[in-house]
Formats: C-alpha cells, sequence, structure tokens
C-alpha cells in the first residue's frame, strides 16, 4: 500500500497536480495522486516524492493507476525511469456499451 507523508511540501505539489482538489482531498487517494503526478508534477516536485516514497512504492502507484489521468508518454517514461520496460498497456476506462 502506497502512503505518502502529508506535509507542507506534499501538499504544496498536491494542490499544483490535483489544483482543482483540496491537499487533504487529493492526498488522500495515494494512488491517483501518484498518477496525476507522473503526469503534472514538475522535476523537483517528483525529486521530493522520489525522496519519500521508494521505486517499488512508485511503481505499485503505477500498476495501480486509475485510468485515463496519466498520458502514454509519461506512462513510457515513468515506467523506463523506475526499470520496468517496455511498459505494459496502459489501463483503458471502461464504458458500458448501453446506459440504462
Amino acid at each position: 500500500m502506497i502512503v505518502i507523508p502529508r506535509n507542507a511540501q506534499t501538499e504544496a505539489i498536491a494542490s499544483r497536480v490535483i489544483w482543482f482538489d483540496p491537499p487533504e482531498k487529493a492526498l488522500a487517494n495515494p494512488a491517483r495522486f501518484m498518477a496525476y503526478a507522473f503526469t503534472y508534477a514538475v522535476h523537483a516536485d517528483m525529486k521530493v516524492l522520489r525522496g519519500l516514497l521508494s521505486d517499488d512504492a512508485l511503481l505499485e502507484a503505477l500498476r495501480t493507476a486509475p485510468p485515463g489521468i496519466i498520458d502514454p508518454r509519461s506512462w513510457a517514461y515513468w515506467h523506463s525511469k523506475l526499470g520496468c520496460w517496455p511498459p505494459p498497456v496502459m489501463p483503458k476506462r471502461e464504458f458500458p456499451d448501453q446506459l440504462a
């Protein structure tokens, strides 16, 4: 299970990468938070997060990322950066064939 410490640094990162939610809500779901971080965080933000999380935790965040957040370029980059090449197929959103 991914645990992201809640402190001034992570709250500041959360307010930048998930700007539409308050930091406490953004950090409450670590897999979702990291999916947005993989896509929108700047180098300095990821340097902080990589100092707080192990590579195993980052790979777990990639494996459990909700579909539709991480773009293909970030998906490939982070898998490569964490030694997992070639990357697996990205998660896809599932839509029902018919809406009730």
